[in-house]
């Protein structure tokens, strides 16, 4: 074999070798392509199963821990935020009513002398309360023609206090604490010792003497209002105090802008019976 064959054998094996290393690199690269995408798909698998077991198992702590895991937004209504009652027995509140509400001051006499039973039906239960037509004659014949009328038909108890005066504050429709059935009348039947033990009714009023009208507070704790005019006192609940205890055991919240510190479980009136009760 001549000198110029054996050279262009020679380069002919040392371009078949460069071939063969360079086919053997492409195969060993698709390998490794096939390999990485493999494990990256594998990672995006894991990094899922764990992020779905984490949320299990904070969902797992938060229920445990008496918390309820709730939505994130819940409907709003009255003066508080609730996704489900507080206290056990009540229902939803009904809208608070936004139609005017006006009435006329009714004659005393229709109610001096006698003694009724009003049926106060709330969406937390029953509430009975008797009247007192003898000691305050004017604050009951309201309270009836007010009842009568549906005066106070949805009207949320817009005020609950929880220090140094303990009362649940009722008979405002708007329920704002500003309304009122348009009439206003004097205090009747004040304590003359300021105490109103647990389970009196009485009237609510502004700093004027004569602005008795539909708001009145049911007291759950004795209390003692130091006024020079007084609160008039004109009956006492016999029955479902302990819906109002429960009420006021849930607590307040927050001051509103007209001062409210609306009970956390909201409380409305539906309905108000009334019936005079005979001896």
């Amino acid at each position: 074999m001549s000198p110029h064959s054996r050279d262009r054998a020679r380069e002919k094996r040392r371009n078949e070798k460069r071939q063969s290393m360079l086919v053997q690199r492409g195969m060993a690269a698709r390998r490794n392509k096939q390999v990485l995408g493999i494990v990256l798909a594998m990672v995006v698998v894991i990094g899922g199963l764990v992020a779905v077991s984490l949320t299990l198992n904070k969902n797992a702590k938060t229920a445990s821990s008496g918390q309820a895991v709730t939505p994130a937004t819940a409907p709003a209504r009255g003066h508080a935020t609730s996704t489900s009652p507080s206290v056990p027995g009540c229902a939803a509140p009904p809208p608070v009513p936004t139609d005017k509400r006006l009435r006329t001051l009714p004659n005393k006499s229709t109610a001096a002398g006698k003694t009724f039973i009003a049926t106060v039906t709330t969406n937390c239960g029953v509430i009975t309360m008797e009247l007192d037509g003898t000691k305050a004659p004017q604050t009951v014949a309201s309270f009836l023609s007010l009842a009568k009328t549906r005066y106070w038909a949805d009207s949320p108890c817009h005020r609950l206090t929880t220090a140094g005066i303990f009362v649940l504050q009722c008979g405002d429709p708007t329920g704002t604490g500003t309304g009122s059935p348009g009439y206003g009348y004097g205090v009747e039947n004040a304590p003359a010792n300021f105490t109103f033990p647990p389970g009196t009714l009485a009237m609510a009023r502004s700093s004027d003497p004569k602005s008795n009208g539909g708001q009145f507070f049911i007291v759950y704790k004795q209390t003692v209002l130091q006024d020079p005019v007084g609160y008039s006192i004109f009956g006492k609940v016999t029955s479902g105090m302990d819906i109002v205890d429960r009420i006021a055991a849930a607590g307040a919240t927050p001051a509103d802008a007209n001062q409210n510190t609306a009970p956390v479980q909201p409380i409305s009136i539906l309905t108000v019976d009334v019936t005079e009760k005979k001896a």
